[in-house]
């Protein structure tokens, strides 16, 4: 039998096919290959009796360690105009991941009611990223939001606090999923949920929520080369093949096209400054010295 992990609990899986949920246990044989199965994977398997046995599972479009999730189409990058606010250095390292795993971005600025998001809106609409404004409160942007769901794994992410299962409970009342309150002293949210769930909400369209993961935690489970990260920041493509010199990093030389592109207005500087900062981050890794989990 075939079916798609919904949820994946403290090695049981629970495996939807046919629009019925079997527990499942997984074989031995995956902890030897050094695989895990996660939510999003799609994977043959067995039934003894009324539980269920994953015996094998189908290649993977991509995977995200942490959230752990496997097969996402489309990322919505949640952030909140107050409380926390936007953290430009974030959401780039995850646009850089989506671009590496070919996960297709979209950019959500929630609380829009408290302020303003036109500056980030300039920001992204600039480097060819879907944009979209929400309010829980005025429900500003949620049919739009709806609108954007596509066929397929849809992967809500971000800091903790900044409204994600608020706006799936205004998507889909029926999830009903918990929402933690933002604490006003440390300035971010409580965890609410610690595992990554699918929810079908239309036929082949799954949600998955990611509360209770309070950073992407991209240092450490996520990493993109130095000689990948230019191509990870798409609007650069047009200018890194015009650098005076191909060994070129695109931060500091002369003759640097992206450098020209910035100073011409072409590239936003705040995305160009963020660039910088994930590659003297990266700059003397290899590949063999990436954590491997």
């Amino acid at each position: 039998m075939r079916g798609i992990i919904q949820k994946a609990i403290s090695g049981f899986f629970y495996v939807k096919c046919d629009s019925v949920v079997y527990e499942c246990k997984a074989r031995g044989s995956f902890r030897a290959k050094g695989m895990t199965p996660l939510a999003g994977d799609v994977v043959e398997f067995s039934l003894q009796g009324e539980k269920g046995v994953v015996e094998e599972i189908i290649d993977r479009s991509n995977f995200l360690i942490r959230p752990p999730v496997a097969n996402v189409t489309r990322m919505f990058i949640v952030s909140s105009m107050q409380m926390p606010s936007p953290n430009t250095l974030l959401i780039d390292r995850q646009l850089s991941i989506c671009e590496k795993k070919g996960i297709e971005p979209v950019l959500v600025f929630n609380k829009t009611d408290m302020k303003t998001a036109e500056y980030y809106e300039d920001i992204y609409k600039k480097a060819g990223f879907i944009t979209v404004i929400t309010s829980c409160k005025d429900k500003t942007g949620v049919e739009q939001l709806k609108g954007l769901l596509c066929e397929g794994i849809n992967l809500f992410t971000g800091n903790t606090g900044v409204g994600k299962s608020s706006l799936l409970n205004l998507l889909f009342p029926e999830l009903d999923l918990k929402t933690g309150e933002v604490s006003e002293k440390l300035g971010r949210g409580r965890h609410t949920t610690r595992t990554a769930e699918l929810f079908e909400v239309e036929n082949g369209v799954y949600i998955a929520d990611t509360a209770g993961f309070s950073t992407f935690d991209i240092e450490s489970y996520e990493t993109v080369l130095k000689d990948e990260l230019p191509y990870t920041f798409k609007e650069f493509g047009d200018y890194i093949g015009d650098c005076k010199f191909t060994s070129c990093s695109h931060t500091t030389e002369k003759g640097c096209a992206v450098i020209a592109a910035v100073n011409e207005g072409k590239i936003h500087p705040e995305r160009h400054k963020n660039y910088c900062t994930l590659y003297d981050e990266i700059k003397d890794l290899r590949e063999w010295n990436i954590k491997q989990k």
